[in-house]
């Protein structure tokens, strides 16, 4: 099976989402059947050196899937890669390399690769999860609960503790990032490593104990001081630095008075809806919004488009009328 994403899914039309590998999830466990992926003549590498990806370049072509004998010359070892699933071509691992010296290979940061379009959506997702869990074994080689070596588990989804039997699982951070949205205006910030003139939407990392809705409103208060009321949830993104997932909202703003509460953002305004469109096209004479990658993007394209009807009634709602 190959995964289909349906019209609907905001989520798919973000950058590194479009990953229609099968991930065999539910086969694990099964030794043989992950040994048989391992010697597949079919097989393919994602390959990382570092934190930087591996990308073959030839006949104006670019790729990031490696075929059995690139992937031998690279110095892949099939047996502690990682199984990340299937797709119509045969079995796709993760691994991580030597850096490659000359040939047809270049390394790449994952974010500017992103924006050049030089790779498919697809494998652009499958460089995400790749990212994700390379990075983690390579964190994660000692036993966080007695100390001692973990080895490999689970076809790479698990390490595992010989001494005291712990098992340790990847894990994924999740970022909530929101439009606040009064009427014709929505709030943008801007931090210092931005470029001259970028604004986006407000983000931050959710804690332990916490709802969505939650830290959506925690996270405004703080950066700008604003007072929300209703979130809706929009869509989904991997972010593969290391390993987060933006989830995006539209939140009702109670409050326009601006107030940053830490130091986090550089700059916080309002912005008319009129302005968006023109910020995310290039074509603003002072302002620019985040390019197209960026599930930011597609919440202040959503906004421009539907404006403030993107907050809809909850249940949550019709229980306090």
């Amino acid at each position: 099976m190959t995964l289909r994403y349906p019209a609907s899914d905001h989520s798919a039309a973000t950058g590194f989402a479009a990953n229609r590998l099968n991930r065999l999830s539910e086969h694990r466990d099964d030794d043989g059947f992950v040994a048989a992926q391992r010697s597949d003549a079919a097989r393919r590498a994602v390959a990382f050196a570092d934190d930087l990806i591996v990308v073959r370049e030839a006949g104006g072509a670019a790729t990031i899937l490696l075929p059995r004998e690139e992937a031998d010359t690279l110095g892949v070892d099939w047996e502690a890669s990682v199984l990340l699933g299937r797709d119509e071509a045969g079995p796709v691992f993760a691994a991580p390399i030597k850096a490659p010296e000359g040939g047809p290979y270049s390394l790449h940061n994952l974010r500017p690769l992103a924006m050049e379009g030089t790779v498919t959506p697809h494998e652009l997702g499958i460089a995400a999860q790749g990212r994700g869990l390379v990075g983690w074994h390579m964190r994660h080689g000692f036993c966080a609960n007695c100390g001692a070596p973990t080895v490999m588990a689970q076809a790479g989804f698990r390490r595992d503790c010989g001494r005291c039997g712990a098992h340790h699982f990847p894990r994924t951070d999740p970022v909530v990032i929101m439009l606040a949205i009064r009427g014709e205006r929505c709030l943008l910030g801007r931090q210092t490593r931005f470029v001259t003139g970028m604004y986006s939407a407000l983000a931050g990392f959710m804690e332990p104990g916490e709802t969505i809705e939650a830290a959506v409103r925690r996270e405004i208060w703080e950066e700008a001081g604003v007072e929300v009321g209703r979130v809706a949830y929009h869509a989904s993104q991997p972010w593969p630095f290391p390993s987060s997932l933006m989830i995006g909202c539209f939140a009702e703003a109670l409050t326009t008075k601006i107030d940053r509460q830490d130091a986090e953002l550089e700059d916080a305004r309002w912005f008319s809806r009129g302005d968006i469109l023109p910020m995310l096209e290039r074509r603003h004479a002072t302002h620019a919004a985040p390019p197209a990658i960026a599930i930011a993007h597609h919440l202040l394209r959503a906004y421009a488009i539907h404006g403030e009807p993107v907050i809809t009634t909850t249940t949550s709602d019709a229980l306090f009328a």
